[in-house]
């Protein structure tokens, strides 16, 4: 009766709904962003962000999309501008449309045709590294040597 309020009852018994897993952030055309960003889901990113992101899912890089400096994440999609670190788990898929500078860590790489991938590149041979093996790659000798497969009438080359 006094102090008693049903919406306040009812919320105390609903609890907070978890992030869900589809979950989609969004930085569209024209948002700059300097700093640290950290996620923990999917980021797509269509303005410019200059610094640091960490995110524990993936991250898409639109058309029109621009990152410069470090990024750690679990799978990428590039299909703008890209120059600095990155740190990917699982895997970086490259996109036609891409332009891509500086240093990549991955255990799968993905590149299409068309995409400007200059970058030194290092790819474990497992995601956790647990062997401690790694196998180093110069991104040209690797197109190189694709390029040659093809011409060869090979269909497809994997590492």
């Amino acid at each position: 009766m006094f102090g008693s309020n049903k919406n306040t009852e009812d919320a105390k018994k609903t609890p907070a709904s978890p992030v869900s897993a589809n979950a989609l952030n969004t930085l569209v055309k024209g948002t700059v962003v300097e700093g640290t960003l950290r996620c923990d889901s999917d980021l797509r990113v269509d303005g410019v962000i200059k610094g640091k992101l960490e995110c524990q899912s993936k991250v898409i890089i639109g058309p029109t999309g621009v990152v410069e400096g470090e990024i750690r994440c679990q799978n990428a999609v590039i299909e703008g501008r890209f120059k600095g670190t990155l740190q990917v788990s699982e895997l970086l898929n490259v996109r036609e449309t891409a332009e891509v500078d500086g240093e990549i860590s991955t255990h799968k790489l993905l590149v299409q045709s068309g995409a400007k991938f200059n970058v030194t590149c290092k790819m474990d041979s497992d995601a956790a590294g647990k062997n401690g093996v790694a196998k180093h790659s110069d991104s040209k000798a690797d197109n190189d040597a694709a390029s040659a497969a093809v011409a060869r009438g090979k269909a497809e080359v994997r590492n």
